[in-house]
């Protein structure tokens, strides 16, 4: 609401930015109209799958930026101190409710006790209402808690358990060893939570991460910048962040987006300008072709014979 007030502040002959509140009635009276060109939607994969259907009656294209169960990689060589750091702000700001939040955190085996006592350590000195603030969607709360309890039940409890839910609050929950199957790893939880496991090494490390419905964002530490980006462009999502965390989100030339149920298409960039555009060809005949018109009825074997040799010439390969 804000913006669209400043744009009439800065722009007051041009109603180019409004707003229209509403919930899904609103959203539906949207996607349905024939006289809007382009959806850039964000929310959930399922309520995505109902835009796109609304979409689907008037052909109208869609860019759907949903959910993601972000990973956080932590390589044998990573900077504890600072991928702890960045990793709990990562899942814990906003009450982790961050899209590109940090949810799973693979470490691998060699630095997995050090970068735990790092991560307790700065975890305990956090509290709900006071360094984040609550859980905004009532509904949400119920998924925290069932995604907690079932992560409890089958993992180990690190920080947090089954009583960190006081809604609208959620206090920071950290649980080990998680089954990669349960609720609490495969569906988006959209809270200040984390599963962490132990792996043989990074490449483990990317085989897990990669084995998501979601691809979204993610995370990798390594001291070692050519391993680190070849992990990085392994990473089965739309975005990957190098020792730090979210850090592509505050780039604006970077592209915007994710894989999977995360959805497709662009937002930033200059690939998300091109989203609110379309390629239009446009072809004029400079000069005619000496002795050659293919576009009529009016050619003969001779023409096609020329335009043959014309076009090996150009773009053939001769053998020898």
């Amino acid at each position: 609401m804000r913006l669209a007030e400043l744009f009439r502040e800065s722009v007051p002959e041009h109603d180019v930015f409004q707003t229209v509140t509403g919930l899904g009635e609103t959203g539906a009276a949207l996607a349905g109209d024939p006289r809007v060109k382009k959806v850039a939607f964000t929310g959930s994969t399922a309520t995505a799958k109902r835009v796109m259907a609304a979409c689907a009656e008037n052909l109208t294209p869609i860019v759907a930026e949903c959910g993601g169960k972000d990973a956080f990689i932590v390589d044998a060589d990573a900077d504890l101190a600072a991928a702890a750091d960045a990793c709990l702000w990562g899942a814990m700001s906003n009450a982790g409710q961050t899209c590109v939040g940090v949810e799973r955190v693979y470490v691998v085996d060699a630095v997995y006790d050090g970068f735990m006592r790092e991560l307790t350590g700065r975890a305990a000195r956090l509290k709900a209402g006071e360094d984040y603030g609550p859980i905004t969607m009532p509904g949400q709360v119920d998924v925290i808690k069932r995604h907690i309890d079932d992560a409890v039940k089958a993992g180990r409890t690190v920080t947090g358990g089954s009583g960190a839910v006081r809604a609208p609050y959620v206090d920071p929950v950290i649980v080990e060893d998680v089954p990669e199957d349960s609720p609490a790893v495969r569906e988006e939880t959209f809270g200040p939570t984390i599963t962490v496991r132990r792996t043989r090494d990074a490449q483990e490390a990317l085989e897990l991460a990669n084995a998501s419905a979601y691809g979204l964002g993610g995370t990798i530490f390594s001291r070692n910048a050519r391993r680190a980006t070849e992990l990085a462009r392994l990473m089965r999502s739309g975005m990957t962040a190098i020792n730090s965390v979210i850090s592509f989100a505050g780039v604006p030339s970077l592209p915007f987006g994710g894989v999977g149920d995360s959805g497709f298409g662009r937002i930033h960039g200059a690939d998300g300008l091109r989203e609110f555009a379309r390629p239009k060809a446009i072809s004029r005949q400079r000069f005619a072709m000496p002795g050659m018109n293919i576009t009529s009825f009016n050619r003969g074997p001779a023409e096609l014979e020329r335009l043959v040799r014309l076009v090996t010439f150009l773009h053939g390969r001769r053998k020898r």
